[in-house]
């Protein structure tokens, strides 16, 4: 049974194995991070950065098997009405089997229900087809909007998704 609970910084490492190449790397964080390979140390540097801040929430799923997911969430209006999902990633063994659907589901109950969010919303790269098609799964909506982002030397276009809250 998949269960989702705060980030710890021993996650970290078993979350960096995951990134396989400077490919994939990009696509998860789309250059917020300085540099590839990314480090325990990097990402756990960032999250600390941002703990005193009441509007980021690092997340981890997992099972009896261990850590099998990430996400962070953090707030995009001084309301706290909107929340963001970012660096969203599963583990690399176990993709294609519903573990990604079933984080988003956990993540976007506790949005709605325990921090009262009215919209979620999400950037995805349009060269990241199975993550596409993971947030059209669960509900998410194309914005009608994009973004482009310089990374690696190419222009790469960013698909803006949003899921409003159902009444």
């Amino acid at each position: 049974m998949l269960r989702l609970r705060p980030y710890k910084a021993c996650d970290a490492q078993t979350i960096v194995s995951w990134i396989k190449d400077e490919t994939a790397f990009r696509k998860w964080c789309a250059d917020r991070f300085e540099r590839y390979p990314i480090t325990a140390d990097d990402m756990n540097t960032q999250y600390d950065a941002l703990a005193y801040e009441d509007c980021f929430f690092e997340m981890t799923a997992y099972d009896e098997t261990g850590v099998v997911g990430h996400l962070i969430m953090r707030f995009m209006d001084e309301e706290k009405k909107v929340l963001r999902f970012g660096f969203v990633i599963v583990d690399d063994a176990k993709r294609g089997m519903g573990y990604g659907k079933q984080m988003l589901q956990l993540a976007i109950q506790y949005a709605f229900d325990l921090l009262k969010v009215e919209k979620i919303t999400l950037g995805v790269f349009e060269n990241n087809a199975p993550a596409y098609y993971c947030y059209r799964a669960v509900g998410f909506q194309e914005m009608g909007q994009t973004k482009e982002y310089m990374i690696s030397n190419e222009m790469w276009k960013c698909i803006e998704l949003e899921l409003p809250k159902h009444i």
